[in-house]
């Protein structure tokens, strides 16, 4: 699968109509027993037509026995060239009258698989199997009620060793039984600023959003992102009780009426007969829904009034101001996180039918024939004509102003051809994938690969709009994490084309991002780390302070540091930054490592004692974080020639060493009067979610200071080794301040690459493959990235980057930065180097002897030399290559020494 062929995207956006991409009935020759007429005949089973009572059905002509025997018929799809598939979804006629009930699935191989209880309701049978490869299939029925029996649809699913597209290989379901209320959102572009999404569990964390154990929809929710929620829809018919709430209209589904992939999702509401899709461009929504029953009145609640995860909708003002639109606004409020107290959200909405009529609620309170509505817990239940079936909907959003929102769906959204849609968004997202194309491996790692690339792309987004303005919410005052302040609009500095230079973003915390996004976004995307590092200074030219995690224009203040510096220092040290001026970026990170700035904004004071005695009163967690920033920050100044502020940031960064504890050879919280503030090891306290056994070794800029300090190579990796042991058992997952070693969260995700610092990198080959494997190398909806924060692509990055054998502990801040070697588990890697950057076309990895056996490192060859180090260089990278490595199952102890 190199990068995708034309005629593979072609082929891609010509499936791209199906019910689902992967399903590659459409492309058989139908043929039946029988069948009624045509109207009923057997290409009906491949029309995507699927519920519809008397449309889109196969049925055959059919006949019982004064005895009570039935004719059972059978249909058959026969491909041209053979095809591999593993999964089978049998759709009955929707007729209670009519029932095709069990059945016999032939294959061409000569298989056979019994099918029993296919549901009379029109609703799926899946059948799943060991991959095949065959010509054609044959249903045979053996069981029915009725005389005419047949199917609505036969659905088969392409094996996964089929697959020519890289948004196939995404399985949107990983881990979803654990993620965050943004986590799981289908309907978006790489960073668009709509991600919409199905919901079914409303809370914030812990299996919220969509949740792959409840199987109820409460709503589809068009901004899903770092606290931050809003416009809620729900399609229904007949009476609902509007005022309830979520509570009172939401309706059973299947996941077995169910696709959902990167840019698609759909999906069938069982309580209202509705099969409902929707996709996206980068600032609308787009729906498609089909009514199936054709006597109903299709309706659609429009909800500017509920409290969604993170956030709260108030003082909605809705209306309708011509037959097919409506336009609103509202403000989000009460964040757990903090942030803006207060956000506005503008909307506009449209339909492809005119609306009939209205009933509007605030709260529980009703007032029919009203097509307008204004309060808190507003919501209108929109009215179309009976028997339209299919009802499209868009839903524009913008941060700035009603005007602002209406401009982006006209500029981005002007049609209404849905396959069209859903075609471009899936392709965008296949272009964005084929940055880094894999070979070999097993299905499971590949395809945890590309859902690892999909949250590395999807969670954070932009907040401008199309026409270059954006929210300001950086001034106000400070209270508790939080800011009250008004909206003030700026608007991006525009190219020649009309266009943004660059974007404005939403987003959660950039904590620890050196060991992830810094350096996988720099490797595949280096346009991204640009843009959003131009994000960055621009936050701090408006509020003086980096962010820590943006809310829509304004500071949120998680978690601690200046985060921010390390992603700009990272694209300066790669001359990445041409978005904004290095120096500009230099100024304004210096501030925010001043009393004063982001680094401490809690307590100047903690910072001032850290700058005189070199720890953090009471913190080791903020010791080991400033000092690596310091770090960072002293080589940005060296690169631009700023002597003193080199030489006063690389003093502050050596300060951690008075708090290495010599007695337990781990470094430990220190009060302000120079004692431990405790004793244990396994204590969070004094730490950021962690504890000394996970932190010590984030000390990244200096493991040869710290080796020295324990004593020594062995030393040193004896006790990360038993750290690594200690956490085996439980897969290096524990929760946010316990366990030895723990893979769940931020601070724990460098310490099995530190081995090759000290010395042992074969030790670095045997735990990156047991973490990646354990720790990340699960599949199912409890699975995937340890169950805490994935953190909008953190966690991703991390099992990305050990998949590909690729890493940077020092967060590719040094003044020639590297990045080290480990085995992937891909027989193939190869990176598509952006020409805008680079010089190189691309940078393959190849190798050799790869087995879940083969983990040690033998030997490796860089552009067809040999290479003894465990590390290359960022500019042999920019200039494209081969690295190849020769794996085995015993250690190389004499290879990899430092570059």
């Amino acid at each position: 699968m190199r990068a995708l062929s034309i005629a593979i995207i072609a082929m891609f956006v010509n499936l791209a109509a199906y019910a689902t991409p992967s399903n590659i009935a459409p492309q058989a020759k139908v043929s039946a027993s029988s069948y009624l007429s045509e109207d009923f005949g057997p290409d009906h089973v491949i029309d995507g037509i699927i519920m519809e009572k008397g449309k889109g059905e196969w049925a055959c002509k059919g006949y019982v026995h004064s005895w009570g025997v039935m004719y059972l018929p059978w249909v058959q799809l026969d491909w041209e060239k053979p095809v591999k598939t593993n999964k089978i979804r049998l759709y009955d006629r929707p007729d209670i009258n009519e029932n095709l009930i069990g059945g016999t699935l032939h294959f061409s191989d000569g298989s056979t698989i019994s099918v029993t209880a296919i549901p009379v309701d029109g609703s799926a049978k899946e059948i799943t199997f060991p991959t095949k490869e065959i010509s054609w299939v044959k249903f045979e029925a053996t069981d029915g009620e009725g005389k005419d029996i047949g199917l609505s649809e036969f659905e088969v699913y392409q094996a996964q060793e089929d697959f020519e597209d890289y948004v196939s290989w995404v399985d949107p379901y990983i881990e979803t039984t654990r993620g965050r209320w943004f986590y799981c959102t289908p309907g978006a572009r790489p960073f668009g600023m709509v991600a919409a999404a199905a919901y079914t569990r409303n809370k914030n964390q812990g299996g919220g959003g969509y949740n792959y154990n409840s199987m109820e929809i409460r709503g589809f929710n068009q901004i899903n992102d770092w606290m931050i929620s809003g416009v809620n829809i729900m399609p229904n018919v007949g009476d609902v009780e509007v005022g309830g709430g979520e509570e009172s209209w939401k309706s059973a589904f299947k996941h077995e009426n169910e696709v959902i992939q990167p840019g698609y999702h759909k999906l069938f509401l069982e309580r209202y007969n509705v099969w409902t899709e929707y996709t996206a461009t980068e600032r609308v929504s787009f729906y498609r829904m089909n009514y199936v029953d054709a006597e109903v009145e299709p309706r659609m609640i429009v909800d500017l009034g509920s409290k969604l995860g993170n956030a709260t909708m108030t003082e909605a003002d809705l209306k309708q101001v011509s037959d097919q639109r409506l336009v609103g606004s509202l403000k989000s409020v009460d964040r757990f996180w903090g942030g803006p107290d207060s956000i506005d959200v503008y909307c506009v909405v449209e339909f492809d039918h005119p609306i009939q009529d209205a009933d509007s609620w605030v709260g529980d309170a009703l007032t029919e024939g009203k097509s307008s509505v204004k309060g808190n817990e507003a919501r209108l239940n929109l009215k179309f004509q009976e028997g339209i079936g299919t009802l499209k909907m868009k839903i524009g959003i913008s941060f700035t102003s009603v005007e602002n929102a209406i401009y982006n769906l006209e500029n981005e959204l002007s049609h209404w051809d849905f396959d069209k849609v859903k075609s471009e968004t899936q392709l965008i997202w296949n272009e964005k994938m084929a940055k880094i194309d894999v070979q070999g491996g097993t299905i499971p790692q590949k395809t945890k690969f590309y859902t690892d690339l999909w949250h590395v792309l999807l969670g954070r987004h932009i907040i401008n709009d199309a026409n270059g303005y954006y929210p300001d919410y950086t001034h106000g005052e400070y209270v508790d994490k939080r800011t009250s302040v008004s909206k003030k609009v700026r608007k991006l500095p525009m190219d020649k084309n009309g266009k943004a230079k660059f974007n404005m973003y939403s987003f959660d915390a950039l904590w620890l991002t050196q060991w992830n996004l810094n350096v996988l976004w720099g490797l595949a995307w280096p346009e991204v780390l640009d843009d959003f590092s131009a994000c960055l200074v621009q936050y701090a030219k408006n509020g003086k302070l980096l962010p820590r995690g943006a809310c829509v224009g304004g500071y949120s203040f998680i978690m601690t540091g200046t985060p921010a510096s390390n992603m700009l220092s990272s694209a300066i040290m790669k001359d990445l930054l041409t978005k904004a001026k290095p120096a500009d970026a230099f100024k304004l990170m210096k501030s925010n490592h001043l009393p004063g700035g982001m680094m401490s904004f809690e307590s100047s004071e903690d910072l001032e004692f850290y700058i005189k005695n070199g720890w953090c009163p009471d913190n080791a967690g903020k010791t080991i974080e400033w000092a690596f920033q310091d770090w960072g920050l002293a080589q940005v100044a060296v690169k631009l020639g700023k002597k003193s502020d080199a030489r006063e940031f690389e003093r502050r960064s050596k300060g951690w060493k008075q708090i290495f504890r010599e007695d337990q050879k781990l470094l430990f919280p220190k009060t302000a009067n120079g004692q431990w503030l405790h004793d244990d090891p396994l204590n969070g306290s004094g730490w950021i979610e962690a504890n000394a056994w996970q932190g010590t070794w984030g000390i990244s800029h200096a493991i040869p200071q710290l080796v020295d300090l324990m004593g020594g190579k062995d030393q040193f990796s004896d006790k990360l080794n038993h750290a690594f042991e200690q956490a085996e058992g439980d897969d290096f997952v524990f929760g946010y301040s316990d366990g030895y070693v723990s893979y769940a969260n931020q601070p724990g995700c460098s310490n099995a690459h530190v081995f090759s610092h000290a010395g042992k990198p074969y030790l670095t080959q045997y735990w990156v493959r047991k973490v990646n494997e354990q720790a990340y190398g699960g599949i199912t909806p409890d699975k995937g990235y340890g169950g805490h924060d994935e953190d909008q692509g953190q966690m991703g990055g991390v099992s990305a980057l050990m998949s590909i054998g690729l890493f940077d502990v020092k967060g590719s801040l040094e003044q020639k930065p590297k990045y080290d070697i480990t085995s992937p588990v891909f027989d193939q890697i190869t990176i598509q180097l952006n020409s805008d950057y680079y010089s190189g076309e691309s940078f393959v990895i190849k190798t050799h002897n790869n087995s879940k056996e083969n983990m040690y490192i033998q030997s490796v060859k860089l552009n067809g030399d040999n290479h003894e180090a465990f590390q290359f260089s960022h500019d042999d990278y920019t200039k494209g290559g081969l690295l190849e490595i020769w794996l085995g199952d015993q250690p190389n102890k004499d290879w990899g020494k430092p570059l």
